[in-house]
C-alpha cells in the first residue's frame, strides 16, 4: 500500500516510520525543506523520541520511506493520506485553521479516486465533516463516500514514547459514512500492532466509534478532562499552601483508592495539547463552565508561583533569577505554550533580571526565543525549575551559585540536599523546606 503522511512533526514523522516499518511504501510531506533534507539523510530532525533514529535509518535503508515538500505529488501517488498538521489557537483563543486549510487544499489537488483521507490532528467537533470533506470534494471534483473516503482518527500518543503508545492504546476511528469507516478500520489494522489489554471492555485494536464527530469528541474529552483535573490539583495546592498541608501526601493518599486519580500540581501546563484542545471543545460548547474555569486556573499558575517566590525572598527588583528549563516538559525539545514565557514575563514585571538554562537548547537557540542564556556555576539570586529535565534532579548549590531560594515547580530536585547546603526550596502545595542554618 502507498501511504502519504502530511506533516512530519513530532507525531507525523514517527507515524510515517511506523507505517513503513509495517511493510508499506510511505511518502512524507512537509513544507519545511530543512526537515525534509534531514529525514532523507537519515537524521531525526528533533531529539528525544525513543527508537525513532534507529527505525528511521531502517526504513530509509530499505527504501520504504521518503520525504518531500511536494504534498500534491505525494498524495497523487498514494491510496491513503494521513494528515497530521498542527492546529493551534489565535490570540482570541479561537482555532487557527490556516495551516490545516492549506494542507487540505494540497491534498485535494492530488486526490485520486479510491483514496482514504484520515485526519489525525485534534479538531473541534464537526470539523472533519463540515469543513474539510467539502473542501476535498470541491477542489478535487470527486464525491465523498463514492469516489474517495474521509475519517477522523485522533493521535493518542505521548512524545518520547510514541511507538510504545501506538501499541498500548486502542486506535479510535470515525468515518463520515459507513464506507469511510470500513476503509479506515482496514487501513489502521494493516499498519498497527496492539498489546493485549485485559483491562479493556473489548479487545485492544481499532475501535470504530460510529462517526467522525464521536471520534473528535473522544479526543477532546480526554484532553479537556486532564486540564480540569490539573486545574483542580492546582486549586488544592493553593489551599494547601494557605493552611500548611503537604499536598503530595494528600494526593498519594487519594490516588490509593482505585477509582481516584488526581494529577500533580505544576507551574504551567504546556505543549500543543492541554493548553489548546480545551479551547477546541469550548469553540463548540462555549457555555461549558468547567473547561473554561480550569483554563483560567492553569493560566494563572505562573503568576501564583512567582508570588510565592516574592513572599519568601522579598522584592525581586534587581535580582537575577535563573529559570531552569525552556521546554514545556522534561526531555522534549518543544516550547509550545511552555511555562517559561509567562514565568519570565511575571518575573520581569517585578523587576527581576531573567536568565534561562536548558540542556536541550544552545545559547543561540535560547537567544532566538528571546532569553539570555544561563550556565550552571554562574551566580544568581534565585532559581525556578520550569521543566522536569533529568539533569535537574541532582541540582546542587554549586550549579546555582549564590542562590538562596529554589522554586521547584516540578517537584524534581532533592530538597533535603539543597536545604543542607543552605538553599531553601519552595514547592507548590508543600510546606517550604527551610535551609539549614550555616
Amino acid at each position: 500500500m502507498n501511504i502519504c503522511v502530511v506533516g512530519l512533526g513530532k507525531i507525523g514523522l514517527p507515524l510515517a516510520v511506523q507505517f513503513a516499518m509495517r511493510g508499506h511504501k510511505v511518502l512524507g510531506a512537509d513544507i519545511d525543506s530543512l526537515v525534509v533534507q534531514k529525514i532523507n539523510a537519515g537524521q531525526e530532525p528533533f531529539p528525544g523520541e525513543e527508537n525513532l533514529a534507529e527505525y528511521l535509518n531502517t526504513v530509509r535503508s530499505i527504501g520504504s520511506f521518503e520525504a518531500t515538500t511536494d504534498t500534491e505529488s505525494a498524495v497523487s501517488q498514494s491510496g491513503v493520506v494521513v494528515v497530521v498538521v498542527p492546529l493551534l489557537v489565535n490570540n482570541e483563543s479561537q482555532p487557527d485553521f490556516r495551516a490545516m486549510d492549506a494542507a487540505t487544499l494540497d491534498v485535494a489537488r492530488g486526490l485520486r479516486p479510491g483514496t482514504l483521507v484520515s485526519y489525525e490532528t485534534t479538531l473541534p467537533v464537526g470539523t472533519t465533516r463540515d469543513r474539510f470533506a467539502p473542501t476535498l470534494e470541491r477542489e478535487s471534483g470527486l464525491t465523498v463516500e463514492e469516489d474517495f473516503f474521509v475519517c477522523f482518527s485522533p493521535e493518542r500518543v505521548y512524545s518520547g514514547r510514541i511507538f510504545a503508545d501506538l501499541r498500548a492504546y486502542p486506535k479510535l476511528v470515525g468515518g463520515i459514512g459507513e464506507a469511510s469507516a470500513a476503509r479506515a478500520v482496514d487501513f489502521y489494522k494493516s499498519v498497527l500492532l496492539f498489546d493485549e489489554r485485559k483491562d479493556l471492555n473489548q479487545p485492544n485494536g481499532v475501535w470504530d466509534l460510529g462517526s467522525s464527530e464521536a471520534a473528535e469528541l473522544a479526543k477532546l474529552a480526554e484532553t479537556t478532562y486532564r486540564d480540569i483535573n490539573i486545574g483542580f490539583a492546582n486549586e488544592l495546592a493553593k489551599f494547601a499552601d494557605r493552611v500548611g498541608i503537604d499536598i503530595e501526601a494528600v494526593i498519594d493518599a487519594t490516588n490509593s483508592q482505585p477509582f481516584s486519580h488526581i494529577h500533580r500540581p505544576g507551574i504551567a501546563v504546556g505543549g500543543h495539547c492541554i493548553p489548546v484542545y480545551p479551547r477546541f471543545y469550548l469553540d463548540k460548547d462555549p457555555d461549558a463552565l468547567l473547561p473554561a474555569a480550569a483554563r483560567e486556573v492553569n493560566l494563572d499558575m505562573p503568576r501564583y508561583a512567582v508570588g510565592l517566590l516574592e513572599e519568601e525572598i522579598g522584592s525581586l527588583k534587581g535580582l537575577k533569577v535563573a529559570i531552569l528549563g525552556a521546554a514545556y516538559r522534561g526531555g522534549v525539545k518543544e516550547t509550545a505554550f511552555s511555562g517559561v514565557f509567562p514565568l519570565a514575563k511575571e518575573l520581569e514585571g517585578l523587576g527581576a533580571s531573567v536568565v534561562v538554562e536548558d540542556p536541550l537548547y544552545t545559547d543561540e537557540e535560547l537567544r532566538d526565543l528571546g532569553f539570555s542564556p544561563y550556565h550552571f556555576g554562574e551566580p544568581c539570586d534565585a532559581a525556578v525549575i520550569q521543566s522536569n529535565h533529568a539533569e535537574y534532579r541532582g541540582l546542587s548549590k554549586v550549579d546555582i551559585l549564590g542562590a538562596t531560594v529554589v522554586l521547584d515547580g516540578r517537584g524534581c530536585v532533592d530538597s533535603e540536599v539543597l536545604a543542607r547546603d543552605g538553599v531553601q526550596v519552595i514547592r507548590l502545595g508543600m510546606p517550604d523546606l527551610k535551609a539549614e542554618p550555616r
